[in-house]
């Protein structure tokens, strides 16, 4: 009985996984991974800001333990994240956020105010930096 058990619950993992949406969709993920690409491109090209490495790596792991927890498998967040249009959909979103903050690509110092303000808010963006 034990042993049938097991196998209907093999069998029906993989059934649940593959009706979860996309982890494209889930604003949860996307919000986050947002969060630490415009973060990330802030302590890139200011030199007076730098990334808090441990609440970073703290939020990357809590956010795959969350969607192991909604029935993602590991192969999926895997290809999920190696995924070029899903980068490029994260890319548009951030550089979309940066030129409506005004910040300039050719200026530190826009990047620099927009950390700050990020920081003093207390936004996620502003949660994973921190002034050097």
């Amino acid at each position: 009985m034990k042993r049938i058990l097991l196998l209907c619950t093999l069998l029906a993992a993989p059934a649940q996984a593959q009706s979860l949406p996309p982890l494209g969709t889930q604003d949860h993920v996307m919000d986050r991974l947002f969060a630490a690409a415009v973060g990330d491109e802030i302590r890139k090209a200011c030199p007076t800001i730098s990334a808090r490495l441990f609440r970073v790596l703290r939020e990357a792991r809590a956010l795959e333990n969350w969607a192991l927890e909604k029935g993602y498998s590991e192969k999926q967040i895997d290809a999920f994240l190696e995924s070029r249009s899903e980068r490029q959909k994260l890319e548009k979103r951030r550089d979309a956020y940066l030129l409506a903050a005004g910040v300039r690509s050719d200026d530190a110092q826009t990047y620099c105010s927009l950390g700050r303000d990020e920081i003093a808010k207390g936004s996620l963006i502003g949660y994973l930096l921190k002034l050097r």
